[in-house]
């Protein structure tokens, strides 16, 4: 094997490596974060939650995106940890059908329908239908389609770039003499997971197999125990995805883990009990594309039949692994919904990050609402209260807009891209109504301890105020939770209305004033000249909010 052979080899290796990546950002944009809902939401029967995970890793062509988008989930508290484990199983099942895939390449016929089905036929056909599309359309749903067409035919081409670069290694003596190394089965294993950890991807580690096996120059014997290894090496990735998260996510790529580990244990004492008494003519046989994909798939459902019934065991292991500890506010977990997994498939985390920024604006509207009931029964409970909310929502500002800006550099569709652009300026208005919350709850706990008073007619119009405040705020977070423009058209007149309020509220406390009947000091706390702040906030955001709706 030449040089170029192995520049050849590590190019093939880097177009099928983006080839797949690209594919699975395409059906990860078209489906518009629609697979993510479902992995949410059909896991509430096991076998059913095995057939989700499969079905979603073989569209997203990834396992490991699959599980650590699960890892996401479970650290947001938007799945159980029993619902992941099905959709972990299945996930391993699912990621087998890239090397279906790729067995394509090992077809050879004279027959022209079946030629069709090679890569090196239709590949080209897709290449040229996925830049045509992307030259000349400009509608999203399409473009995207076009990058799904365009990284399988980049993936099939790497595929081949790689099979050719390495067919040389079947007449070279010192491959030849290393291979039946490969065959013993634990040191087999062990470059299995190591080339499935360094790549990242039991798809690639399964596809360079593949690849390897073209030349003819690899049996079964090697093959095998490599594939097993692979199955514990794919557990890297979540593994790594778990770092810092929450307990019941560490736990989630625990079971991931134990569950390949252990079910690799069963097959390889399973097959080789059987190999050593009874020997399988198969181990003697040089490997085909297509009989490690065979191979590849009967494994992992082999080990999910076996340990589906042990799911209860999985997770007793996992939580032995990582122990309960303090329990976390409900504010925590409502932030864990930014998780940076979900970075990754861009159009599901702009929807947690509107979850979110709806979480916020109805802390801020509780905040604005406690402030104001302080009027009339003050208490020191209620006022710590606000204080404490006016903090959480300062917490929430500033974590979920530095979770939009990381989002803005992913990329978006013209929808979610919309979409984030008004969060990041709605946070900002959501985050002064709880400023001004806090500016009331000061004022009123001032009169409090200098045992001040309204008067019964001021102690009314601000009733009557307040009231206002009340219903616009309510219209105007309501319009912004469920995204209805009809109830946001309602906020101006409204707003216009508390203008009108407000002129008079301030010239009739003028002309009490002049009579005597008001103290300065308390005209301070009325027209709130203590804490004087630019006068936005209930408006804007609605206006914000809506523009798209």
């Amino acid at each position: 094997m030449s040089f170029f052979d192995l520049l050849t080899m590590i190019g093939g290796l880097a177009l099928f490596l983006y080839g797949m990546s690209m594919m699975g950002e395409g059906l990860t944009k078209a489906s518009g974060g629609r697979l993510e809902t479902i992995l949410g939401k059909l896991t509430s029967n096991p076998v059913k939650a095995v057939l989700v995970g499969a079905g979603v890793t073989a569209m997203v062509q990834s396992s490991s995106a699959t599980t650590v988008m699960v890892v996401g989930f479970v650290n947001s508290g938007m799945m159980k940890l029993k619902q992941a484990v099905g959709i972990i199983m299945g996930a391993n099942i699912g990621t087998t059908i890239t090397a279906w895939i790729l067995s394509t390449a090992g077809i050879d016929s004279d027959i022209f329908l079946v030629q069709l089905l090679n890569p090196n036929s239709f590949c080209p056909i897709l290449a040229i239908a996925g830049a045509m599309i992307l030259l000349f359309s400009h509608k999203e749903k399409h473009r995207n389609v076009a990058t799904i067409l365009l990284g399988f035919a980049i993936l099939m081409f790497g595929m081949e770039s790689m099979s050719g670069a390495v067919k040389p290694l079947a007449d070279t003596p010192e491959f030849i003499r290393i291979l039946p190394t490969f065959s013993n089965p634990l040191l087999g294993l062990l470059v299995g997971l190591v080339m499935c950890a360094v790549l990242q991807s039991s798809s690639v580690s399964v596809g360079i197999l593949q690849s390897l096996s073209m030349t003819g120059a690899i049996g079964f014997d090697t093959v095998v125990p490599m594939i097993l290894g692979q199955n514990i090496g794919a557990c890297v990735p979540t593994l790594i995805s778990s770092i810092g998260a929450r307990k019941d996510a560490k736990r989630a790529a625990l079971v991931h883990l134990y569950f390949n580990v252990i079910g690799t244990a069963i097959i390889m004492i399973a097959f080789y009990g059987i190999q050593a008494v009874y020997p399988l003519s198969i181990m003697e046989q040089t490997a085909s594309p297509l009989g490690i994909a065979v191979i590849h798939t009967l494994f992992k459902i082999v080990i999910t039949i076996c340990l589906l019934p042990c799911t209860n065991g999985l997770l007793k292991l996992a939580r032995l692994t990582v122990r309960d500890g303090d329990e976390e506010k409900e504010e925590d977990r409502v932030l864990s919904l930014l998780d940076p997994r979900f970075l990754e498939t861009p159009s599901y985390a702009v929807e947690q990050s509107r979850a979110v920024a709806v979480v916020m604006a109805g802390l801020a509207e509780e905040s604005m609402n406690l402030a104001m009931s302080l009027l009339d029964n003050y208490t020191d409970e209620t006022a710590q209260r606000v204080k404490y909310l006016e903090e959480q929502v300062d917490v929430f500002e500033d974590q979920l807009g530095t979770y939009l800006v990381k989002l803005s550099s992913r990329p978006l569709s013209g929808k979610d891209s919309h979409t984030l652009s008004t969060l990041l300026h709605c946070i900002s208005d959501i985050e002064r109504i709880s400023d001004h919350a806090l500016n009331v709850m000061e004022s009123l706990k001032e009169m409090h301890e200098k045992e001040l008073e309204f008067s019964d007619k001021a102690h009314k119009e601000l009733q009557v105020f307040c009231r206002a405040i009340h219903d616009i705020l309510n219209i105007t977070m309501m319009s912004f939770r469920e995204e209805d423009l009809e109830r946001a058209r309602q906020v101006e007149p409204l707003e216009e209305v508390i203008d009108g309020l407000n002129l008079d509220i301030r010239q009739r406390h003028i002309k009490r004033l002049r009579k005597g009947k008001c103290t300065i000091e308390l005209g301070f706390v009325l027209t709130g000249h203590r804490k004087r702040q630019d006068k936005k906030g209930i408006y804007p955001l609605c206006q914000k909010a809506n523009g798209g709706a």
